[in-house]
């Protein structure tokens, strides 16, 4: 007869990634400058390519007082400078140099793109309507199609896992991005994961084909002191 002494015990465990996977954290860059009509961003590639605001370097600077105390093994941006701005104090905390991914800039939003989304979203137009109910960018004139912008971002991602096979990166980049790419991972509505607080940060686990949520919209440095 086995006495307590000698029973197996099963304890719960915490997670841990599978051999071979890769941890993601995705990070929203901070607020943009605001948009104006009488002063529209400059453009890249026809997408709009404001600076951070000062609220947005603040943003920066609780991420990467936030995220120098995790293991990261590489760094990434997108080709619009407001990710590479907030990722900036954290370059200066590792001494890593950012690389940039060509597929997981922001959805392109067309003939919104600039000051017009923001005003025609906050008019409540009949368009910005459609996209909510939709759930698609791509009701917008000219705006990315959907099922181009769900493929691009998932090219992305997996081009990230692969090269990065037991290790953590962090992904400075969009709410669009960062939306799509959770929406994916969970089998989700389109926009259920849209609105990624800026400066947020968001755990992703990729093994393969199998995509896990680790946390979402974390903002626990946004609201301590900066320290």
């Amino acid at each position: 007869m086995t006495t307590p002494e000698q029973e197996v015990e099963y304890r719960q465990h915490r997670f841990a990634p599978e051999p071979g996977a890769t941890e993601i954290f995705l990070i929203r860059h901070g607020e943009s400058a605001p948009a104006r009509e009488s002063n529209p961003p400059p453009m890249l590639l026809g997408q709009a390519d404001p600076d951070l605001a000062p609220e947005g370097r603040d943003h920066a600077e609780r991420v990467g007082s936030r995220m120098a105390g995790e293991r990261l093994d590489a760094l990434y941006v997108t080709r619009l400078r407001r990710t590479a701005q907030t990722a900036a104090p954290l370059v200066a905390k590792l001494g890593l140099t950012p690389a940039v991914d060509p597929d997981l800039h922001e959805v392109d939003l067309g003939d919104w793109e600039g000051p017009l989304f923001r005003k025609l979203t906050s008019e409540n137009h009949p368009t910005a309507q459609r996209l909510w109910t939709e759930q698609r960018w791509d009701v917008i004139p000219g705006a990315e199609a959907a099922d181009a912008f769900a493929e691009r971002v998932q090219r992305g991602i997996e081009r990230v896992a692969a090269a990065h096979p037991d290790q953590r990166v962090a992904v400075f980049t969009h709410g669009g991005v960062i939306g799509q790419v959770l929406a994916h991972a969970s089998g989700s509505t389109p926009f259920a994961f849209l609105g990624a607080n800026n400066g947020s940060i968001s755990h992703l686990v990729v093994s393969g084909d199998n995509w896990q949520i680790r946390r979402f919209n974390d903002t626990a440095h946004l609201d301590s002191p900066l320290g």
